[in-house]
This record gives structure tokens, sequence and C-alpha cells, in this order.
């Protein structure tokens, strides 16, 4: 591993993407894989290298994005490029789509890439503010949450705090690690569309959103008791759940809901979108390797990317 100074980590939601745009709970946790980023001199403006392997189209995809988060990581740093002129390269094993955290990461790595070569001693609180920034110029009205798993690391609950103030971060510690798939749908979205949506939906019909609400925050309860006391088949069950929910909420596919039922009839305890939602990725529980194994041998025969990795380490 990198020197963590460089480094953002990828991420996956077990429960609340854009319910937590709302200051609704939800839980993350950060996986293993990371985003680099290096600052070196340049002749001129801005040079940004982007290195990062990508599901095919998401940096085409997410360019304007991308371009926005930079302009507001070095506006929010008073950085100027024109002053000072900088190459920044990222690299690292993260692969970018939809649901994994890669803008943040980006803005996590670029936030302490450029606190060392600045000499700013940065510590994660400002680098993780230096990042919601950063998510805030590229995706609109980010939760933080993204930019929050991918600073810090490990598994945490987050609450956005809708009044401005301090957001509410409380790590969360599991018996052991679990066992879990990361399936790559192949389609990237605009976050900015996505939140645009859902949040004209809540405006246009306030007390069928509120219902929803309602009934995710049982799900986010059930889900919460079911990792303190390591009942994965009731963690699934919540999942299952959310996954319903985000599909009311408009921000689930006909793939998407076709990737849950491939992950389900395999085996998997639970599975859902997680991320940004209509593509992206797909999270499913296969707590052990044999289960593992076998819902990643039914997607990849499929022709989908998968990814076998842990959370709660």
């Amino acid at each position: 591993m990198p020197n963590k100074k460089n480094i953002g980590y990828g991420k996956t939601i077990l429960f609340g993407e854009h319910f937590v745009v709302h200051g609704l709970p939800a839980i993350a946790c950060a996986i293993s894989d990371y985003t680099e980023a290096k600052v070196e001199k340049a002749k001129k403006g801005l040079e940004l290298v982007d290195n990062r392997p990508e599901t095919p189209g998401y940096k085409e995809t997410k360019k304007g994005e991308i371009s926005r988060e930079m302009d507001a990581i070095l506006n929010y740093m008073k950085i100027d490029v024109g002053k000072t002129p900088l190459k920044i390269t990222l690299s690292g094993n993260l692969v970018c789509a939809s649901g994994i955290g890669a803008s943040a990461a980006l803005a996590s790595s670029v936030a302490r890439a450029l606190s060392e070569y600045f000499k700013l001693n940065l510590n994660d609180d400002r680098i993780n503010e230096v990042a919601f920034e950063g998510e805030s110029g590229g995706s609109g009205t980010p939760s933080g949450i993204d930019n929050t798993a991918s600073t810090y690391g490990g598994l945490l609950i987050f609450e956005k705090n809708l009044q401005g103030g301090k957001n509410k971060i409380e790590r969360l510690a599991i018996k052991k690690p679990i066992d879990i798939l990361l399936v790559n749908s192949g389609i990237t979205q605009e976050t900015k569309e996505v939140v645009g949506d859902v949040r004209a939906l809540m405006e246009k019909d306030a007390e069928a959103f509120d219902w929803i609400v309602q009934q995710y925050r049982k799900v986010f309860e059930d889900g919460l008791n079911a990792l303190k006391d390591y009942d994965l088949e009731n963690l699934g069950e919540a999942m299952n759940r959310n996954q319903e929910l985000l599909r009311k909420i408009t921000v689930s596919s006909d793939l998407m809901d076709e990737l849950q039922e491939i992950a389900l009839q395999n085996g998997a305890l639970g599975a859902k979108l997680t991320g940004t939602g209509r593509g992206g990725l797909l999270i499913a529980l296969t707590p052990d390797k044999k289960m593992q194994g076998k819902v990643a041998k039914a997607f990849e025969k499929k022709g989908f990317h998968v990814t076998r990795t842990k959370i709660g380490i």
C-alpha cells in the first residue's frame, strides 16, 4: 500500500445512497482499492494525466464532472495554477465505475497530494473538507458519505447535518470481515442528474416520499442491528428491502433489478445497487468463499466484471 497521504479509498454503501442526501443515516464501507495522486511542477496551467483503470466510457461520461471537481479543489485550497502550474497524475488499482466512490477517491487523493506538495500538513479532517468541496463542485449536492469513507477508511455510520453543521460520523466495528461481491453493470451515470431527479420526485409528491423515508428508517435500523449482531441473513434481507425502496425513487433500472435477481438465485443472502444507481455497481452479500465463487461465476458467464472483496477489515 502506498503512503496514505497520497491516496483515496474506494467505497461501497450498504445502506442509504440518495436517502443520505436528505439527512437520513447511512452505512458506508471503504474497500482496499484506491486512487493515488502525484503532483509535479508543470510549464503552464493544470495538466491532468488520468491513468486510472476504468469501466469503458467512464472518463468520457464523467469528463465534465471531473473538470468541475478539479476546479473546486483548487479554488477551495486557493491554488492558482496560472501562477503555479501543476501536473497531477492519477493512478492506483481502483477501477473507476459508478457506485465505487471513484470521484471521492480522486478528491481525497488529490487533496493529500496537494497538501504534501505545498507542505500544508492537512490532517484527515481537513482533507475530508477539501474532498467534500471537490465532490460538491463535481456532482452538485453530495451527501458527504463518499468523501468521508474515502478519506478515513473502515466502516462507518454517516448522517449529514442539513443545517450546515458538523456531520455525524461514527465508526462501526463488526465481529469479523464479510466477503462481498461488487458486480459492474458497465453503465455509468452522471451523479448530479440522478440526485436532481430524486429531489424533483420528492418535491412533486412529498407525502409519498415521506412514506418511503419512514420505510427506509426501519431498513437502516434493522441493517445496523444485523451488523452489530453479525446476523448475516437479516443483513441480506435488509439490503433487499433497501433495493426495493431505491426502485421506488427511480434510481434502479431493469438491468440493476436483473443483476439483483441473478445474485439471489445463485445464493447471495442479499443484493442491491450501490452508489448513484441506474447502472454502476451491485453489491452482493456472499459471506463464504463457496457462495462468493458460485455467485461470481454466474455473473462472469454473462460477461460482467466482478470484484471479490471484503468489508469490515
